[in-house]
């Protein structure tokens, strides 16, 4: 038997797991949308991180890796008790078709495994909806939690889809207004010191505020 599993998003680059074999392909009628909450790795419970899962879209697709699994029930069975664990915000595994070669009819890989989320806050309490995307870079640029910075999961998402060649052209939006929304509050603390000094109120809630960076060494490790 072997275990076939789709990665779109931390997956991508930071898998976490034992894998036998790694492609890189798409799969047809879903779109990334950052409309999930997580609190317990880059968010809290009080200020909950952004992060992406997949939304039905007849005609989207939707690159990433696949990664297989051999050798048995026991090496099966601790990939998915980790990548459940890891995973505990999305509450589906849906069973779709994987594709390598663009436009293609006939899928490379059938019953390939991948975590969803039910697009309901009564069903999934991690649901958050959709957004204004000024509302979202908002959320992303300043939610942290015990694994790090919720901006570095979309930096880091962006960099890995580069990485495979392929893209994703409303990540690299909601990427560059987080970017942005870093600049603004930037030249705020850089003002603010120029004004009135390090010791001002507004610089010393600012400078200590989630905002400040983290190697990327370290995001990558911690995305688990």
């Amino acid at each position: 038997m072997v275990l076939w599993v789709f990665g779109y998003g931390s997956l991508v680059w930071n898998f976490g797991f034992e894998y036998d074999e790694k492609v890189i392909g798409y799969i047809k009628n879903y779109k990334r949308v950052f409309d999930l909450a997580c609190i317990d790795h880059r968010g809290t419970p009080e200020h909950p991180a952004r992060t992406c899962t997949l939304e039905f879209d007849e005609g989207a697709i939707c690159w990433g890796a696949a990664y297989c699994i051999r050798g048995g029930p026991e090496k099966e069975r601790a990939a998915m008790e980790y990548l459940e664990r890891r995973e505990c915000e999305y509450d589906r595994k849906t069973i779709v078709d994987f594709f390598k070669e663009e436009d293609s009819e006939q899928p490379a890989i059938t019953g390939m495994l991948v975590f969803t989320s039910t697009p309901d806050k009564v069903s999934n309490r991690y649901y958050l909806g959709p957004a204004p995307l000024e509302d979202m870079a908002w959320q992303i640029a300043t939610a942290h939690g015990p694994c790090g910075n919720n901006r570095d999961y979309i930096f880091l998402l962006e960099k890995a889809l580069f990485d495979i060649g392929h893209e994703d052209d409303t990540i690299i939006e909601l990427a560059n207004e987080v970017r942005k929304y870093i600049g603004t509050v930037t030249g705020l603390v850089k003002s603010e010191r120029r004004l009135t000094g390090s010791s001002s109120p507004l610089n010393a809630h600012l400078s200590s505020s989630p905002l400040k960076m983290v190697p990327l060494q370290e995001a990558v490790a911690a995305d688990s």
